[in-house]
């Protein structure tokens, strides 16, 4: 992962679309513009949903990655 320490942790292991993206969507509105929030999950589609979340509404995906059967991402709250 890129050396940004994360403001805030999410675990959405164990879950299916769409609870990641939704849990998601719920705790980055709660977070401060510029915050940066680390992502785990275990749902493969996260690696299609969460760029395209991040795209849509305007947040950063500054790193995914994948180790054994887990995705990891760090999302910077944009405006």
């Amino acid at each position: 992962m890129v050396e940004v320490k994360a403001d805030q942790v999410m675990d959405a292991t164990g879950l299916f679309c769409p609870e990641p993206v939704m849990l998601l969507h719920n705790k980055v509105r709660e977070m401060a513009i510029g915050e940066v929030l680390q992502l785990t999950a275990t749902d493969p589609s996260t690696q299609r949903d969460v760029p395209k979340f991040c795209t849509f509404l305007g947040h950063e995906l500054l790193d995914q990655k994948m180790e054994d059967d887990r995705f990891f991402y760090l999302i910077r709250k944009g405006e």
